[in-house]
C-alpha cells in the first residue's frame, strides 16, 4: 500500500509512539502526534535497550545517537544482598559478540526520536488528552478539551490506561501481582563500570546500572508484599521507606540505597495482551497492546518493535484492512511470548532460604562450565530482527 498522502494521528509521544510516527513518515505518511503533556519529556530514569531494539533504531538511523547517550552494557552480574558477593558475572562481549546492549536515560531516548520525526516533518501536539477513540471509515479521537481529529488511522501509543485499547477491546481490570517497584538515580559515586549490577534477597531484589556519562547510576528496587500501591510511574515514596525494605542489604547496594534523594513508587499489575490490535482504521502498539512487568527489560523494546512492523506491514500489504491484520499476526504471538517470560522471571531472584543457597550454587556452576549458554537462553528474544 502507498502510504504517501495518508493521514494518520498516533496517540502519545512516548517511545512507541515517537518511533511509529517515524517509521510511517519514512514510508511517506503525514503523521500528526498527539500528547497530553505540556513538554515531551518521560517520567522515570534508564532502560536497557537490547539488540532487538537496537535493530530497529539501527533501521531508522538513530544507532549512532543511541550509542553518543547511552553507556553499552559489558556483562550483567548477580549478587548475593548481604555483601554483594558475586554469584554469577555473565560477560556480553565475550559470550554475544557483535550484539549490542545499552543503559540509556529514558529522556535522552525520547529526544532522539522526537527530533528525528520533527526533522522528517512529523506534527507534534502538546495538551492534546485523549477522552475516547472511536473507529472508522474515518476514525475519530476526542479530545478532553472538546476537540476532535483523526484521519485515515488513528494509531493508540497510549500506554497502560490506552482509551485505544479500550476501544478495540472493552475495558478488562489488570491483576496486582502483590509487588511493588521503586525507581531512583543516584550519582555513581562508587565509579561503578557499565554493567548491570543485580542484588538477590528473599521476596526483593535491586538493579542498579550507570547512564549517560557514567556518572549517573538508575536503580530499579522490586519488593513483594501484600499492601497494594496504585500503577503508574509518578508517584512519590519516602526514601526512608525504600531504605527500611531494603535494610539487610549490604556491600555497593547498601550505598546506592543510602544515596538515594528523590524516589518514585509504582504497583506492578499484570494485564492480559489485548486480543484485538486493530479495529476499523485503528491501531494499538507497546504498552496499549501488551503491556510486560519489567523481568525482562523488554518494554520499550517490544514498543520500537511494534513501531516498525506496523509501518512496513501497512506498506506491504494491499490495503489498510489486510495491513493491520498482519500487523497482528506479526506481533501478537511474540509480544505473549515475551510478555510470559517477564512474568515467570521475578521469583529467581526473590528465593528465600532454604532453596536460596542451592540456586545460587547452580548459578555459580553455570557461570563456570556454560556460561555462553546462560547467555544465549534468551536469544529468541534478544537476536530477533523484525527489520531483517
Amino acid at each position: 500500500m502507498d502510504l504517501k498522502g495518508l493521514k494518520i494521528t498516533v496517540i502519545g509521544a512516548g517511545i512507541g509512539g515517537l518511533a511509529a510516527a517515524l517509521a510511517l513518515r519514512r514510508f511517506g505518511a503525514a503523521v500528526t502526534v498527539l500528547e497530553q503533556a505540556e513538554a515531551i519529556s518521560e517520567v522515570g530514569a534508564g532502560l536497557q535497550i537490547t539488540p532487538n531494539g537496537v535493530a530497529v533504531l539501527k533501521a531508522l538511523g538513530l544507532a549512532d545517537d543511541l550509542a553518543w547517550c547511552s553507556q553499552r552494557a559489558r556483562a550483567v552480574v548477580l549478587r548475593g544482598h548481604r555483601r554483594g558477593k558475586q554469584v554469577l558475572r555473565l560477560d556480553l562481549d565475550e559470550h554475544a559478540a557483535g550484539l549490542r546492549y545499552y543503559f540509556v536515560h529514558r529522556s535522552d531516548l525520547i529526544g532522539i526520536l522526537a527530533g528525528a520525526a520533527r526533522r522528517e516533518g512529523v506534527q507534534v501536539r502538546l495538551l492534546q488528552k485523549a477522552e475516547r477513540v472511536v473507529p472508522g471509515a474515518r476514525p475519530i479521537v476526542h479530545l478532553c478539551n472538546g476537540a476532535q481529529c483523526g484521519g485515515d488511522l488513528v494509531v493508540g501509543a497510549d500506554g497502560l490506561h490506552s482509551k485505544t485499547r479500550i476501544a478495540l477491546n472493552g475495558e478488562r481490570k489488570p491483576a496486582f501481582t502483590g509487588q511493588v517497584a521503586w525507581r531512583a538515580t543516584v550519582p555513581n559515586s562508587l565509579n561503578l563500570p557499565p554493567e548491570a549490577q543485580l542484588f538477590m534477597g528473599a521476596g526483593r531484589h535491586l538493579v542498579a546500572y550507570p547512564l549517560r556519562d557514567g556518572s549517573l547510576m538508575n536503580l530499579v528496587a522490586v519488593q513483594e508484599r501484600r499492601a497494594w500501591a496504585e500503577e503508574g510511574w509518578n508517584f512519590k515514596d519516602d526514601p526512608a521507606s525504600l531504605r527500611a525494605a531494603f535494610s539487610g542489604f549490604g556491600g555497593s547496594a547498601a550505598a546506592l540505597l543510602n544515596a538515594v534523594e528523590d524516589v518514585l513508587l509504582w504497583g506492578l499489575f499484570r494485564h492480559p495482551v489485548a486480543e484485538s490490535w486493530h479495529g476499523e482504521n485503528t491501531a494499538i502498539l507497546g504498552d496499549a497492546a501488551h503491556p510486560t512487568l519489567p523481568f525482562m527489560a523488554q518494554g520499550a523494546n517490544l514498543a520500537l518493535e511494534d513501531a516498525w512492523v506496523l509501518a512496513r506491514s501497512l506498506q506491504e500489504a494491499a490495503g489498510m484492512k489486510s495491513g493491520l491484520a498482519l500487523y497482528q499476526s506479526r506481533r501478537r504471538e511474540r509480544a505473549a511470548k515475551v510478555v510470559r517470560a517477564a512474568s515467570n522471571n521475578a521469583w529467581k531472584y526473590h528465593l528465600r532460604a532454604p532453596l536460596s543457597w542451592p540456586a545460587h550454587q547452580v548459578l555459580k556452576l553455570g557461570g563456570r562450565f556454560a556460561p555462553g549458554r546462560m547467555v544465549s537462553q534468551f536469544d529468541w528474544i534478544y537476536r530477533h530482527d523484525v527489520t531483517a
